[in-house]
């Protein structure tokens, strides 16, 4: 058995970042007293989820990676000797933004980042606003405590994503997430929405043989123009096993601070029983990489 545990913070955020950067920072230190190795943050966790409008001020929460948030979260990945996922709105260059995922080893120093490349834009999510596509690939991040398979949010609809980290050696999937409610759906529309989304990540799961571990924001952010009800955000972070098995799934209205062990050489035994790889056609998967096959 190769256990490892796993910590989440899913938080509901303020317009105040500092206010959350704290919450997170107690948040990270009460789960690495109970043994977290690995902990795992939200989608932009240091404030609200601003892509709700287009907004030209709003470039000014960016930051340069290395920066203030990556000193910040690597003292305390130091302090406590574990593993943080971070999620963080960058600044590359004037004019160019990506939404970006910077892995803090147990030590301080960044392990590698990983930037969002899926950027969708809908209705409240106008993320096509802010983030430039990423341009480094899918490529699992080393660290001690294995390789990391992180992506961000919207990632998580293309199995083609998973399948590329899988087929480099990654030992999980992960995925910072902010993703709700949309206040005119009926309950009925907005339980298949959420139910959808966790089912194609534990669908990734069961493909690749490996655990996946979501982590979501949670509670209701107004929208600063005015023009929708603003989003609730539907919580249900959650852990699934390389079966697609739930080990846990959390509330889809409260804050958690959670810790879950999974055992990592299991992966190995399911990849046995279901060689999905072994079986793959690559031969004929040539049009995968084609728009639309007329």
């Amino acid at each position: 058995m190769k256990e490892i545990k796993i910590g989440f913070l899913q938080q509901q955020n303020t317009a105040v970042p500092e206010d959350n950067m704290q919450r997170l920072s107690k948040g990270i230190a009460d789960l690495a007293k109970q043994g977290a190795q690995l902990i795992v943050l939200q989608e932009l966790h240091n404030s609200l989820y601003f892509c709700q409008v287009e907004e030209v001020n709003n470039f000014d929460w960016a930051e340069p990676i290395p920066g203030p948030s990556t000193q910040f979260y690597g003292r305390l990945a130091k302090q406590f000797g574990v593993v943080i996922v971070t999620s963080l709105f960058e600044k590359r260059a004037p004019g160019l933004y990506h939404n970006t995922a910077v892995v803090i080893e147990s030590d301080g120093t960044i392990a590698g980042k990983y930037r969002k490349m899926h950027i969708p834009d809908d209705p409240a999510y106008y993320e096509k606003f802010y983030f430039t596509p990423g341009d480094l690939g899918f490529h699992p991040i080393t660290t001690s405590v294995g390789k990391l398979g992180v992506l961000v949010c919207w990632d998580q609809w293309y199995p083609e994503a998973a399948r590329l980290m899988a087929l480099q050696g990654a030992e999980l999937l992960i995925y910072p997430t902010a993703i709700g409610y949309e206040s005119s759906d009926t309950p009925d529309e907005q339980e298949r929405q959420r139910e959808a989304w966790t089912t194609v990540m534990r669908g990734h799961a069961v493909a690749n043989g490996l655990p996946v571990v979501a982590v979501n924001r949670v509670g209701l952010e107004p929208d600063p123009s005015g023009n929708t009800q603003g989003i609730r955000f539907w919580g249900s972070s959650f852990v699934a096993g390389p079966q697609g098995e739930l080990l846990y799934r959390a509330s889809n209205s409260d804050e958690e601070n959670v810790i879950v062990p999974v055992d990592l050489q299991h992966s190995e035994q399911v990849r046995r029983w279901w060689p999905f790889l072994r079986d793959r056609r690559i031969d004929e998967y040539g049009n995968i990489v084609r728009r639309f096959i007329d």
